[in-house]
C-alpha cells in the first residue's frame, strides 16, 4: 500500500537529487534535500485538508488531482509562478525573466522579496477565510469545544467570516501604510498593494469555494434522493456516493487554489536557502510530491474517519499559517516556526484523537456499546 501510493515521489526524488548532482554537485544535492523537507514540513497541513476534500471525489477526479493537479502544483506553482511575479513586478517579458532568473540569481530574489507583501496579502486571506469558515460551522464533533461551541453559535451570522476577514486585512494594510510614512513616505503605495492582493484573496476564495459548494450541495440532494429511493425498493440503507461533474471540477479548482496559497510561504522561504531557480523548482516540486502522496494515502487509508481531530488540527494550523503570512508583511518571520506550528497542532489533534478511540473503546467495553463519550477536549 505505501509502495504503491509513494512510488512515484520515490522516483521522484531520485531524480531529483540525481539530477541536482548533475547540476551542481553535492552541495546542491544538500540544498534539494534540505528543501524537500521544508516543504513537506510546512505543507503537511494542506495534505490533511486536501484529503478531506478528495475523499469526496470520485475516482476519476482523483486521478486528474494526482495528474495534472500535480503538474500544476510542482511546475505550476514551484517553477513558473516565482518567475511570472519577477515578470509582472518588474514589467519584463517572459523571457527577460527566466533569463534573469538564470543569470542574475540576486537581482531575481530582490524582485521576488519585494513582491512578496502582495504574495503574502493574496495568501493569507485565502487561508483566513477557510480556517473562519470553519471554525464558525456548528460541527458535530468538536475538539476544543471551550472556543468551538461559543464560535459556532456567532457563525450563524451572516457573512461574519467576510468581515473579519476584511477588518484583519484593513488593519493589515493600515499598519504597513502608517511605517512607510514614519519611514520617509518610502514604499506608501505598500498599503495600496496590501489591500489590492487580499481583497483579490478574499474574491478567489468567494468564488472557487462558492461555486464549488454550490454544485456540490445540488449534487448531494439529487445523488440522496436517488438513493433514498433504491434504498426504499430495496430495503436497505442508503449509502453515500462520491462526487464527479462539474462538483468534482469546482473541487478541483478549489484544491489548486488552496495548495497554490499553501506553496506560497514555501516558495518565498525557500529563498532563505537558495536563489537558484533550478535547484528551487527540484526540491520543492520533490516536496510537493510527497504532499499530494500524503493526501491519496490518507484517503484511501480513512484515516480521517479513524482520526476525527486531524482535520481540526490542520484547520488550526492554516489559520496559524494565515495569521504568519499577515505578518510577514512588516515583520521577517523564520520558516521553522510556521513548520513548527503545523506540525504541532496536528500531532495534538492526532493525540487527541487517539485518547478519543480509547475513550470510546473503554466504554463500549464496559456498558456493551450503548454509551457514547462526549467528543473534544
Amino acid at each position: 500500500m505505501v509502495l504503491k501510493t509513494f512510488g512515484w515521489s520515490f522516483a521522484v526524488t531520485a531524480l531529483g537529487l540525481v539530477a541536482a548532482i548533475l547540476f551542481g554537485g553535492w552541495t546542491a544535492f544538500g540544498i534539494v534535500a534540505i528543501l524537500s523537507i521544508l516543504e513537506i514540513s510546512l505543507s503537511f497541513d494542506n495534505a490533511v485538508v486536501n484529503a478531506g476534500i478528495l475523499k469526496k471525489m470520485n475516482a476519476f477526479w482523483q486521478k486528474i488531482f494526482l495528474t495534472i493537479g500535480i503538474l500544476i502544483a510542482v511546475f505550476g506553482m514551484r517553477l513558473v509562478f516565482p518567475v511570472v511575479i519577477v515578470a509582472v513586478s518588474a514589467s519584463l517579458g517572459p523571457i527577460e525573466a527566466v533569463d534573469l532568473a538564470l543569470t542574475d540569481k540576486d537581482r531575481y530574489q530582490e524582485l521576488v522579496t519585494d513582491a512578496h507583501p502582495s504574495i503574502a496579502a493574496f495568501g493569507g486571506m485565502f487561508l483566513l477565510m477557510i480556517f473562519l469558515d470553519f471554525i464558525f460551522e456548528d460541527r458535530d464533533i468538536k475538539w476544543l469545544t471551550w472556543i468551538e461551541r461559543p464560535l459556532s453559535k456567532l457563525g450563524k451570522v451572516d457573512m461574519l467570516s467576510a468581515c473579519i476577514a476584511l477588518i484583519v486585512l484593513l488593519v493589515a494594510s493600515l499598519t504597513v501604510g502608517a511605517n512607510a510614512h514614519q519611514h520617509g513616505g518610502l514604499h506608501v503605495d505598500k498599503a495600496e498593494t496590501v489591500l489590492l492582493a487580499g481583497i483579490g484573496g478574499l474574491i478567489t476564495y468567494m468564488i472557487v469555494g462558492g461555486l464549488s459548494g454550490y454544485f456540490e450541495n445540488r449534487l448531494e440532494e439529487q445523488e440522496e434522493h436517488e438513493e433514498e429511493e433504491k434504498a426504499a425498493r430495496a430495503g436497505k440503507p442508503k449509502t453515500a456516493l462520491a462526487i464527479g461533474g462539474k462538483a468534482a471540477f469546482f473541487m478541483f479548482l478549489y484544491l489548486e487554489v488552496l495548495d497554490a496559497s499553501f506553496s506560497f510561504d514555501g516558495v518565498i522561504g525557500a529563498f532563505a536557502i537558495t536563489n537558484d531557480i533550478v535547484l528551487m523548482a527540484l526540491g520543492l516540486g520533490i516536496g510537493a510530491m510527497y504532499v499530494r502522496s500524503l493526501t491519496v494515502y490518507l484517503v484511501r487509508q480513512g484515516t480521517l474517519d479513524e482520526y476525527v481531530y486531524l482535520e481540526h488540527g490542520a484547520h488550526y494550523a492554516i489559520g496559524a499559517l494565515a495569521a504568519l503570512l499577515l505578518i510577514t508583511i512588516q515583520y521577517e518571520v523564520n520558516e521553522l516556526i510556521t513548520g513548527f506550528i503545523g506540525v504541532f497542532l496536528i500531532g495534538l489533534s492526532f493525540w487527541s484523537s487517539v485518547r478519543r478511540n480509547k475513550a470510546h473503546a473503554a466504554a463500549e467495553g464496559g456498558t456493551g456499546g450503548k454509551t457514547e463519550v462526549s467528543s473534544g477536549v
